[in-house]
């Protein structure tokens, strides 16, 4: 009787401690689980309007993926890329392919981009006069001062028939490659970002959609011109070159280019953003 009750203490003894091994497994398990969702978060840089509303959309899609996307907006045109390449962002999603091109080239930053989503077709508002018509000699026209959207709004100043510019100029077009004014017109050159606050002391402000978008302009309905629909400046998911195969990167180009994006682009934004793919 004694040896079957040190037997059966025995392998009591022995039960605790495999089922105590086995919950420290579970626990290890556990908690490598949870490791991995933490490395499958994502840090995106984007514009609050229409980028980061966009990137919103995308979200639950990829928390089915098990993916948690982290939004970091941005009010500026600068940062973004500095902090990408700082790797303090996985991606950003606020540009058209020149600006990455160019700023990458001046700062000397390796990005590159895995999609292209949507199009914001470039405007000229104003607030002293309803058609371009009625605009006067000598007028004063605010326009972005970064390289490649200064070139940009130069370009559509020209479709609008305000200016000419030199036959050769392309986006990097400059107020030096004014070769006809016949309005005269005074150009600003301001950041981007400031352009609709100075809407009500300029004649023309020629503004980049999401910074409209902000400010409560519409586009379709209050610019005076805006860039045709075919406008090259496609606004893209920016990444650094070699991450362009990250899994969580990868399913976030394929969200962002997803049915249920393109229903949000087209129902929200009515034609003041045109989804690109």
């Amino acid at each position: 009787m004694k040896k079957f009750l040190a037997i059966f203490l025995a392998i009591s003894i022995i039960a605790v401690l495999l089922a105590g091994c086995g919950g420290n497994q579970a626990a290890s398990k556990d908690s490598e689980t949870q490791g991995d969702k933490a490395q499958k978060t994502i840090k995106v840089g984007a514009s609050p309007v229409p980028h980061a509303e966009i990137l919103e959309v995308v979200k639950p899609i990829l928390e089915k993926q098990g993916i948690i996307l982290e939004i970091v907006e941005f009010t500026d045109y600068v940062q973004p890329n500095l902090k990408l390449a700082e790797k303090e962002l996985d991606a950003n999603y606020f540009q058209h392919i020149p600006y990455l091109e160019e700023f990458s080239k001046e700062h000397n930053l390796d990005l590159t981009y895995i999609a292209k989503v949507h199009i914001e077709p470039m405007g000229i508002y104003s607030q002293k006069i309803k058609k371009l018509e009625e605009l006067k000699e000598g007028a004063t026209v605010a326009i972005p001062n970064d390289p490649t959207n200064g070139g940009r709004a130069l370009l559509l100043l020209q479709s609008a028939g305000l200016i000419k510019l030199r036959p050769d100029t392309d986006i990097k077009a400059t107020v030096n490659d004014i070769v006809e004014n016949p309005k005269k017109i005074k150009i600003t050159e301001l950041e981007a970002a400031a352009l609709p606050r100075v809407l009500p002391d300029v004649d023309l402000a020629v503004i980049n959609t999401n910074y409209a978008l902000e400010a409560g302009l519409v586009p379709t309905k209050d610019a005076l011109f805006i860039e045709s629909a075919d406008s090259p400046y496609v606004n893209i998911l920016a990444v650094r070159k070699g991450d362009e195969s990250r899994p969580e990167l990868k399913k976030l180009a394929e969200a962002l280019t997803s049915p249920e994006v393109k229903k949000f682009i087209e129902e929200k934004y009515q034609g003041a953003v045109v989804p690109a793919f």
